[in-house]
């Protein structure tokens, strides 16, 4: 049967930015002096580690031997997985990255975190003193951080990205290096997970820095089927939570 999905689906989260590093995974900044590295820099600014680096080049080895060469590789344009990207495709001889075409897609970058972006605790305890008990109320999918967004809105742009791929990459070898929130919504999507089941990661799945999860078409050509998640291929640095 003809496929109406991409043939392999590859997510890559990117690999530690300096956020990560400084957050500690960890929703707030600690205290200002954990913050002061990244303070004031744009998210989609923010870089990778040096250890960041390396996990992506290790990765990469890993990926090429895998699954080989790509038709495409999309990006969402912030600079954590652009460097992510670059450190991938590292492994790749000349002759192979000729054969890959890499894009940027602005409906896979995370979540917009809002005002307390560059927060620490106390600072977003004071400014948002109702905000724990909204959170509990609605869950860790539909509510939004303050100004931001929820993920259940991230969903939504997501859905429209993988609607792209379905019509444009039927039968193509497709990786995407993204974030964390946002691969909970590719998740909920491509496994049909319900709300309650995308309030919270499942136990040990929560995604690692360059943690792989990779979906193949399904016999009938007409879904993408989970094949592995969160696979890590690095021996460097931490797993780190946040985006």
């Amino acid at each position: 049967m003809e496929a109406k999905r991409p043939a392999l689906l590859v997510l890559v989260r990117h690999a530690e930015s300096a956020r990560n590093q400084a957050k500690k995974g960890s929703v707030y900044f600690a205290d200002d002096a954990a913050r002061q590295v990244v303070r004031g820099v744009p998210d989609h600014l923010i870089e990778l580690t040096a250890d960041g680096r390396k996990q992506a080049e290790q990765t990469g080895h890993a990926i090429r031997e895998r699954f080989g060469v790509f038709d495409y590789v999309y990006t969402s344009g912030y600079a954590r997985t652009v460097q992510t990207a670059e450190g991938l495709l590292a492994a790749y001889p000349a002759a192979e990255l000729e054969r890959m075409r890499v894009r940027t897609n602005i409906f896979v970058r995370e979540r917009d975190p809002g005002f307390a972006y560059d927060m620490t605790t106390a600072e977003a305890e004071a400014a948002f003193p109702w905000l724990n008990e909204y959170w509990q109320t609605f869950g860790g999918f539909m509510a939004r951080p303050p100004g931001g967004e929820s993920l259940a809105d991230v969903t939504g742009r997501v859905h429209t990205f993988l609607d792209t791929l379905f019509r444009d990459r039927a039968g193509q070898k497709v990786m995407v290096v993204t974030h964390g929130g946002t691969l909970r919504c590719f998740r909920f999507l491509l496994e049909r997970w319900g709300y309650q089941e995308a309030q919270r990661w499942p136990e040990g799945q929560t995604p690692a820095n360059c943690g792989v999860t990779t979906y193949r078409v399904a016999e009938s050509g007409d879904r993408l089927e989970l094949e592995d998640y969160n696979r890590v291929y690095w021996t460097v640095g931490s797993a780190t939570d946040g985006m």
